[in-house]
């Protein structure tokens, strides 16, 4: 059976990991460093570092705080933020991210996937998406959730995989930071639509959430959140055993690979 993935996720603002709700309202929350490495000790699957106001300034991704982080980890990197050519996804590669996470640079550029994906494999080539319900459909949302493309986030979702895309992060701005549980409505129609690993991501607040997300939707892939793991409301391990005693497979420390 395969394992479902936790993945804590490091939203980084001038240095600084932040978390905000709906995307606004940011705080201060911790180090990039210092969180990377609990995670790394936590047991969590994976880590993402998406440098949030990268796109939003019309610049590059500061290289210097994920270099950090990619020295506390031997996990899978997934790194995002002002992605917008080969040049981009070459040079946080070599800073350390095992995956390199596309969203408004792809928006802008679409054939950038299928570029990344023939020169790096498509297992490098993640899709990130925000998506908002406007007038009951979901809607693709730009730099940082700011701005309404206009687009279907499902088209959306299925032309990013026809071009290449391995793996998709889904997240909801409806959902995001209000710790209500995740948009398994949001999440159920994408995941009919591709046939890649979907992670879930934004509304998060307790283990439970967890729970109802992979019984109700079998075909995600992993869920994803951060201020639970941040300030320690959840501890990784325990989540895991929680999932393993509800029937949901998860890797714990000691299982045999």
């Amino acid at each position: 059976m395969i394992t479902k993935r936790i993945i804590p996720c490091l939203d980084v603002r001038d240095g600084r990991v932040v978390k905000g709700r709906r995307f606004e309202g940011i705080r201060d929350v911790d180090s990039p460093v210092a969180l990377a490495r609990y995670y790394n000790e936590q047991g969590a699957d994976e880590l993402v570092f998406y440098d949030i106001t990268a796109s939003a300034e019309n610049r590059a991704l500061f290289t210097d705080a994920l270099t950090a982080v990619a020295r506390e980890v031997f996990i899978p990197l997934t790194v995002g933020g002002s992605i917008r050519t080969l040049d981009d996804f070459d040079r946080v590669l070599k800073c350390g991210a095992d995956k390199v996470s596309v969203n408004s640079g792809a928006i802008a550029n679409p054939a950038l996937i299928g570029e990344a994906a023939r020169r790096y494999g498509s297992q490098c080539v993640v899709l990130s998406m925000d998506v908002k319900r406007v007038n009951g459909a979901f809607r693709l949302f730009a730099r940082g959730g700011r701005v309404d493309t206009g687009i279907d986030a499902l088209d959306w979702a299925a032309r990013g995989v026809e071009s290449g895309a391995g793996e998709l992060v889904v997240n909801s701005i409806d959902t995001d930071g209000v710790r209500e549980g995740f948009d398994l409505e949001m999440l159920d129609a994408v995941c009919r639509r591709v046939s890649v690993p979907v992670i879930a991501s934004g509304g998060a607040g307790s283990m439970e959430h967890f729970v109802r997300l992979f019984q109700a939707l079998p075909s995600v892939d992993a869920g994803l959140a951060a201020s639970i793991f941040h300030y320690k409301e959840v501890a990784i391990p325990d989540l895991k055993r929680l999932l393993r005693s509800r029937g949901i497979e998860t890797r714990l420390e000691g299982d045999i690979p």
